[in-house]
């Protein structure tokens, strides 16, 4: 009875052995990536080119930062996002300290307004949400104005001392 057993297990390994292979009895081994490759798959490094997707196609931030705006994007950040997201540290979500050096103005306002669409089409907000564990981001369903001033308030957050 054991040598039966090893018999048909062994046919069945042979089995799925050949069945993975071409026809020749080869198997077909994926080709490694080139580094160049690699790159310009990584969503992440090509970050300066992507607005997001959502009604904000457009924005020019004056050299000065608006401090009404500030004050206004503060308060918006604190009523309605820090449940998820930390100034200081990645949370649920990504902190949004140095997010102006990491994100186009464009793509930040884009993912507040239009979350939903943003991670099942934008490829960095699909990455952000698998480093999230899954968790998307909720929409707050804001205006334009609220996350204009959340993006007023995001440029002070590198010159503030946390």
């Amino acid at each position: 009875m054991k040598n039966i057993q090893t018999l048909l297990l062994i046919m069945v390994a042979v089995f799925i052995l050949f069945s993975c292979g071409k026809k020749d009895g080869t198997v077909e081994m994926p080709k490694p990536k080139k580094l160049s490759e690699a790159k310009k798959q990584d969503p992440m490094e090509n970050w300066q080119n992507n607005k997001g997707i959502g009604p904000v196609s457009s924005i020019t931030l004056p050299a000065e930062i608006d401090q009404s705006m500030v004050a206004a994007g503060k308060e918006v950040y604190e009523s309605m996002c820090t449940a998820c997201h930390k100034i200081d540290k990645k949370f649920i979500g990504p902190s949004p300290k140095g997010i102006i050096t990491r994100r186009t103005p464009e793509w930040i306002m884009n993912m507040i307004l239009n979350p939903e669409e943003m991670t099942q089409k934008d490829p960095i907000a699909k990455q952000l949400l698998i480093e999230a564990n899954g968790s998307p981001m909720a929409n707050q369903n804001l205006t334009e104005d609220q996350a204009r001033a959340i993006l007023e308030y995001f440029r002070t957050l590198d010159q503030e001392k946390i």
